[in-house]
């Protein structure tokens, strides 16, 4: 996900926590042009190494051990950037991420894009920009649509205050109709 597309969704001078902040890159870019205040969580230490090295603060911490720890700290937005589908327990998840920040801002890899669906046609697991692992050294464990995403947040009575749907490219389509079909990756923007 690109900062870019968060400029007009997180305020300047807000707290936000990354989780699954990655090298800290996405933090680091809101850290200096909105002048957040940001703070990382992640497991992988090579990659808390990298977020030290982009000065990022940055704790380690398994999310599918839950968000208890970060619930009432006070922040601003909460920000989960194609790392829902790594996690045991999404559902709860999504359902503490509002415990955690006013609102928070997911992205997902669509697996409904039609990319994706010609290569399971072929008899193939997907790889793409946005899906770059084999079957058998990928993360993701829980893939779904922009179509299951929005069902659950439904479900859960999570309003989709915004969303943009990206092409492979990063570029957002300009009709949202067909997204399940020709988005590569959904970003939501998500309050009570």
């Amino acid at each position: 996900m690109d900062s870019a597309y968060l400029n007009n969704w997180i305020k300047d001078e807000s707290k936000v926590i990354d989780l699954g902040c990655g090298d800290g890159s996405l933090l680091r870019d809101l850290m200096n042009t909105k002048s957040v205040h940001g703070f990382g969580v992640e497991n992988d230490l090579e990659k808390i190494e990298k977020c030290i090295e982009n000065n990022v603060s940055v704790i380690q911490h398994d999310l599918d051990d839950g968000l208890k720890d970060f619930k009432h700290l006070g922040f601003d937005a909460a920000i989960m950037a194609s790392s829902i589908q790594c996690l045991r327990n999404p559902k709860s998840a999504l359902i503490d991420l509002l415990d955690v920040a006013t609102t928070c801002v997911v992205s997902i890899p669509n697996f409904g894009y039609w990319k994706i669906r010609l290569l399971m046609m072929a008899g193939r697991m997907p790889v793409s920009s946005r899906l770059p692992s084999k079957w058998y050294e990928t993360k993701n464990i829980h893939l779904c649509t922009i179509k299951d995403f929005e069902e659950l947040c439904a479900e859960l009575n999570l309003k989709i205050l915004e969303k943009i749907y990206l092409n492979d490219h990063g570029r957002p389509l300009k009709k949202l109709k067909r997204g399940n079909l020709l988005a590569a990756e959904g970003v939501y923007l998500i309050g009570a």
